[in-house]
């Protein structure tokens, strides 16, 4: 039979049986892959198989598929053999090939998802295993069956839409795969939307799966969120299916004008306070909360001509707060009727329908409160001159009270004043100075003076109000400039050196101090012959000799003026020392002593001074030693001749007195008899002085005349009483007196050793005797013999 016949029969009988889709048993086809075709012109090697097509997911195995043979052998004697995927390689053992008759059978079922066609080689060997036929190609095609379902790529698509969209709008898309074969209607998808829980108001195009809108009427208000069930199908729409939802929103627009809840509000404000809330407006909005189209804007448009209220939103509630920013008066106006606007903050969409309530009135009623007193100028400013007297008027720095429909006195007082200066008329307010102040106080700032003076009234509870007072100091010339410094140094011929340069300061203050206005005395004529004086700047003046004159100190007195009203002046002396100059202006050593006494003492002056200083000090020195020394031999004299009759007597250091009923300490006689204590006379010489009086000071008094009766008493006492607290000499009788300075520290121990023993045997007073010559008597009575 012919090649090209057999070929033609075999693939005509693949088209009936394999595609037909009815799996069955058949007869496989033969193949004679290696037959070259009769014909005289050019010789082929080999015929090209076309590809074989089986089914995929075929249930009846194995399936036979082709049988191939070699007709260069007789049948029996040819093996035949196949490789490639499925056979020898991944996935293993799909197809396999009867070695004898050429069989190529299908052992599994085939998925064209995973695998589309496979690509095999055969071979023809003979019995000896030589090579009969060169390799030939076999491909197998899997033929795709409607087995996959179309797949949505999400679950849940989202789509956003302006509320009111015109029909068409596109909203959102969905999309989705199926695995089958493209080129068939296997995968061929529609979309379609199921359901829409309301109205037709979307539509999707089945081809691209676009969802748009489809009519008009898209109301957030009435619905927010569509939800949509959409399903895709393969074959065109009549295949297998998938569903999936769509979740669209609506956005929202300013289609709904806000309206107040109310045509008219009632609210209360004290007076007199600002930053306050006074209550609040509310408002109804259909659209989305928290957006634009929601958010409220409130305008007052009437009954506020001063801007004293204003309108918040709170952006929580969306309500107005009405609130006070300046101060109201009840006095002045006991009520306000403002009206009031709302609209929002983005602007009304034109087919939206007007507000009923876009307007409404708003009453507010004052209450009147106790107000706190008002000063009329505050701060106030004023002036006074520098060093006023006590009492010199400053200003009335007064207040008035608000309350006119309440009675009430005002009272002042002052809150700040650092340097207590001023003194404030409780009543008036009128302010007045009680004391010179300083014109170096710390509290002077810029030449200004700074107090606060408080206003208050007599309301229950009290209102008060604060004042700034600040007075500025004018500055007064009452100081002459003075020269700084009163001495200097030059050259004694005129062509030598610059001379001079004489400065001067004063403690006034602008324009009370420089210029100043040097010049020679004119009471010294002789001054401006030997001497010229040329002004520098305003504060500084250049001396120069005219002549050649003599080395050493000169005194030249010069009168100073300075630039005040009235003009302070004052003469003042300088002293100039003349030297010996060299070529560049300046001083010889010769003349450092010259110099040196540029303060008015010369070398061998200041020598002298220095040694009677030394010579007065040694002079004290030495008196103060003798005195010492007659002081202890002295006390060595008393005690020696104390010695026999110190430890068998008692002495009597000083009378204080016994109390009542002692009538020893003191002789009374002599205050009730004085006439008889007269008669024995005075002692003779001075009165003594009191043990208190420190040295160097004035002479007592004289003695005063004793009292001519006992009623006389009683002033006598007084009067003494009186002449020793006004002596200046002394001190006080009620005042502490120092008797004596007894060192910074004692060598001796505690005295409450004294008492830590009950025999006096214990004690040792031996250390006395270190204490100096005035113990050591009782180290001699008490110490161990």
């Amino acid at each position: 039979m012919d090649a090209a016949l057999l070929l033609a029969l075999g693939l005509l009988a693949q088209s009936l049986c394999p595609s037909a889709g009815v799996p069955r048993l058949r007869r496989p086809r033969t193949l004679y892959p290696w037959r070259r075709a009769p014909t005289l012109g050019r010789v082929r090697r080999a015929w090209v198989i076309p590809p074989i097509s089986v089914s995929e997911n075929h249930k009846r195995l194995p399936f036979p598929l082709v049988q191939i043979k070699s007709d260069k052998q007789q049948l029996g004697s040819v093996i035949y053999s196949i490789q490639g995927p499925g056979v020898d390689e991944e996935p293993r053992g799909v197809f396999s090939i009867d070695k004898f008759t050429g069989k190529v059978s299908l052992n599994a079922m085939l998925d064209r998802e995973k695998t589309d066609r496979f690509r095999l080689r055969a071979f023809a060997l003979d019995l000896g295993g030589s090579t009969l036929e060169e390799p030939t190609d076999l491909e197998i095609v899997v033929v795709d069956q409607n087995d996959n379902r179309p797949v949505f790529r999400q679950e849940v698509f989202t789509g956003r839409v302006l509320e009111g969209a015109v029909p068409g709008t596109y909203v959102t898309r969905a999309e989705a795969t199926d695995a089958d074969d493209p080129e068939t209607d296997n995968a061929a998808l529609r979309y379609s939307i199921l359901e829409q829980g309301g109205p037709q108001l979307f539509s999707i195009d089945p081809l691209t799966g676009e969802i748009r809108t489809v009519q008009v009427g898209l109301d957030r208000e009435v619905v927010a969120v569509y939800n949509l069930t959409l399903q895709v199908a393969d074959m065109s729409g009549d295949g297998l299916t998938a569903t999936a939802s769509a979740i669209i929103t609506l956005e929202d627009i300013n289609d709904n004008a806000p309206e107040f809840t109310g045509d008219q509000f009632f609210m209360e404000a004290a007076e007199a306070v600002s930053g306050v809330d006074v209550g609040r407006l509310e408002v109804e909005d259909r659209d989305l909360p928290g957006s634009p189209n929601w958010a409220a804007r409130f305008t007052i448009l009437e009954g506020d001509p001063d801007g004293q209220f204003t309108i918040r939103t709170d952006p929580r509630t969306n309500e107005g707060v009405l609130s006070v920013v300046k101060p109201l008066d009840y006095e002045s106006r006991e009520r306000y009727d403002l009206k009031v606007a709302v609209q929002n903050e983005a602007p009304l969409q034109a087919a939206a329908p007007k507000a009923e309530r876009g307007q409404a009135r708003v009453s507010v009623q004052v209450r009147d409160v106790n107000e706190a007193p008002v000063f009329q100028e505050n701060p106030l400013r004023t002036s006074l001159a520098e060093g006023a007297a006590p009492g010199t008027p400053v200003a009335t720095f007064s207040a008035r009270d608000p309350d006119t429909q309440q009675p009430q006195r005002l009272s002042y007082s002052k809150d700040y004043d650092p340097e207590d200066w001023l003194q404030v008329d409780r009543t008036t307010g009128w302010v007045q100075t009680q004391r010179v102040l300083s014109p170096s106080s710390p509290f002077l700032k810029d030449g200004w003076y700074r107090a606060i003076i408080l206003a208050q009234d007599d309301a229950s509870p009290p209102s008060t109000a604060t004042g700034t007072l600040s007075i500025e100091i004018l500055e007064v010339n009452d100081h002459a400039p003075e020269l700084s410094p009163p001495w200097g140094s030059l050259c004694s011929t005129p062509d030598r050196g610059s001379g001079l340069l004489l400065g001067a300061t004063d403690e006034d203050l602008p324009p009370h101090g420089a210029p100043f206005h040097f010049q020679l005395s004119p009471r010294v004529p002789e001054l401006a012959r030997n001497w010229s004086l040329s002004q520098v700047n305003v504060s500084h003046a250049r001396l120069r000799p005219r002549l050649r004159v003599p080395e050493g100190l000169h005194r030249l007195s010069l009168l100073l003026q300075d630039s005040g009203q009235p003009p302070q002046q004052r003469e003042q002396p300088l002293n100039v020392t003349v030297c010996r100059c060299g070529q560049d202006g300046a001083c010889l050593p010769g003349a450092a002593a010259l110099r040196a006494g540029g303060a008015g003492i010369s070398l061998g002056a200041l020598v002298i001074m220095l040694a009677s200083v030394i010579l007065l000090l040694l002079l004290a020195l030495l008196v103060a030693f003798l005195a010492r020394f007659r002081q202890q031999s002295w006390d060595k004299r008393f005690l020696h001749g104390l010695q026999d009759d110190l430890r068998d007597n008692i002495l009597n250091y000083d009378e204080q007195g016994g109390g009542e009923e002692d009538q020893d300490a003191y002789d009374m006689d002599q205050l009730r008899h004085p006439a008889e204590l007269a008669a024995f006379g005075a002692p003779s010489g001075r009165p003594p002085l009191r043990r208190d009086a420190p040295f160097g000071r004035a002479r007592p008094q004289a003695t005063r005349a004793l009292p001519t009766s006992p009623a006389d008493i009683a002033d006598f006492i007084n009067d003494g009483l009186e002449a020793a607290d006004s002596d200046p000499s002394v001190p006080p009788y009620d005042t502490a007196l120092i008797y004596d300075y007894e060192g910074d520290g004692s060598v001796a121990g505690t005295l409450s050793s004294i008492l830590s023993s009950l025999d006096d045997e214990d004690q040792d007073y031996s250390c006395l005797r270190e204490w100096g010559p005035r113990f050591s008597r009782l180290a001699d009575l008490y110490g161990p013999p």
